[in-house]
């Protein structure tokens, strides 16, 4: 199992704050934001883990965190040359996972519950993604759900067929790089990573889990915020 943690994007959302650093270098209590990711896929015992960034601060981030010797792991660094989307971005990972199975982590996900479980869970083939349930899904990509099964996976609908977010932790084999490849851009011009998930879905090999704890991306002045009361009162 390969970990990957998507810290790319140009964080505008979160401008000025991200006019001279990298939105996944900012702090969330008392570390930077990305440790948070990195902490979670070496306690599950993940330790080969890529980090995909941009060109503008991808010196920063390895000026930060180096080789992985202090974490009691591999980095790998790989650069995404413009903002193209999720898909893509986990597109660049491909010679660096070859035929193994991965758990990708979205850089600004910060979550309370351990990663264990779900990875060792995990079979290695088809997909795994985690699920909350959230008062706003209309914010995020919705996951309709029959027993154990996914329906379907909507990307912010208008009216959400379930209160069931899909966060920004995802479990694939290789085949993901397949399905990558037949994407076109969405409106947003960007290759979607519900796009991939539904690929799976269709194949009927899709599988999920939902998320006990707190869980918030920090993408936006407020859950920015929110991210780093939840970390500080977890702290206390």
């Amino acid at each position: 199992m390969k970990g990957i943690i998507l810290a790319g994007g140009t964080g505008s959302r979160l401008y000025p704050l991200t006019k001279v650093t990298n939105k996944h270098l900012l702090p969330i209590g008392n570390k930077p934001m990305i440790y948070y990711p990195i902490e979670k896929l070496i306690a599950a015992g993940i330790d080969e883990i890529l980090i995909v960034t941009g060109t503008e601060h991808m010196g920063d981030v390895v000026n930060l965190l180096g080789s992985g010797k202090d974490f009691g792991c591999r980095f790998t660094y790989k650069v995404q040359d413009e903002a193209g989307g999720i898909a893509q971005a986990l597109g660049l990972a491909e010679n660096f996972v070859g035929d193994d199975s991965m758990t990708v982590i979205l850089g600004d996900n910060i979550f309370q519950t351990s990663l264990e479980e779900a990875v060792n869970a995990y079979p290695g083939i088809g997909a795994q993604i985690m699920l909350k349930e959230v008062e706003d899904p209309e914010r995020f990509g919705v996951a309709e759900v029959d027993n154990d099964r996914i329906v379907s996976i909507e990307e912010k609908p208008d009216q959400p067929k379930s209160n069931l977010a899909v966060t920004g932790m995802y479990m694939y084999d290789a085949k993901v790089f397949d399905y990558i490849r037949t994407l076109e851009p969405s409106d947003r011009g960007e290759l979607e990573i519900t796009d991939v998930n539904n690929h799976y879905v269709a194949e009927d090999a899709m599988r999920f889990s939902v998320m006990d704890g707190w869980w918030t991306d920090a993408g936006t002045p407020k859950s920015y915020k929110r991210a780093n009361e939840l970390v500080s009162s977890d702290t206390e």
